[in-house]
Order: C-alpha cells, then structure tokens, then sequence
C-alpha cells in the first residue's frame, strides 16, 4: 500500500525557493524549518525522511512527477557519509538525498537495519547443512 499526497495538498514545484524557504510534509505535515544540520540544503523531512519527486539533476526542479519519494534503504558513501535512498511512489525513480545532522536517528537506523529485521529473502534453512 502506498502513501499518497494528502487531500488539498499543493506542490512546489514551481517555487525554486520551496528549499529555502522550508515547507510541510506531504506525508506526515509536520513543519519543516529550511535550515537544516550538516547540508547545503534542505530536501526530505527530518522526521518520516520522505522527500518530493521535484528534481531531474539535483536542484533543478524540472521532474513533472512531483510524487512522494519514500525511503527504501541506507547508503554509506566512502567518507563514511550515511545517505537515504527514495523510491518514488508514483514512477519507480530512485534517489539518494544526504542524510541531515537533525533528522530522526530512530528512523535512520531503523531503515539500516531493515535489511536484517526484514530480510528480502526467507532465511528458513539456511544453517541447515
């Protein structure tokens, strides 16, 4: 079952400033203030870690999609940086957004052990010889 825009919800896909200027969340509404910890710029929701389908190329606010991009997975780059990747509930895209000094730690880790606490596969007989 997927997460759709609430009722009345209006994107802003053509304010380029929406970043900046901080915004609601189309998935849990909460408030999002536009200056976050540890990035250039804000782009997902601190709490539930969901983000809008607005960008093509990072910025650029040109992707006609504008569907709810859901967490899926956690990435850690070569420094050691942690980054979300979405999936786009509406197209399938998917995305990785870097991971924000104030967002839920109690969301992030438990996307990083989704893996383990839900396997993709049944883990039934695999120690058996």
């Amino acid at each position: 079952m997927h997460a759709r825009n609430p009722k009345g919800y209006r994107s802003n896909r053509q304010d380029v400033n929406y970043v900046e200027s901080g915004f609601v969340c189309a998935f849990c509404g909460r408030a999002v203030t536009p200056d976050p910890a540890g990035t250039a710029h804000r782009n997902h929701c601190p709490w539930c870690l969901r983000s809008l389908h607005l960008d093509v190329l990072p910025g650029d606010r040109a992707s006609n999609c504008g569907g709810i991009m859901e967490p899926v997975a956690i990435s850690v780059r070569q420094g050691k940086e942690w980054v979300i990747i979405h999936r786009c509930i509406e197209c399938g895209v998917l995305k990785e957004n870097r991971t924000a000094g104030d967002d839920n730690a109690a969301a992030l880790f438990s996307l990083a052990v989704r893996p383990v606490a839900q396997p993709p596969f049944p883990l039934d007989g695999l120690m058996e010889k």
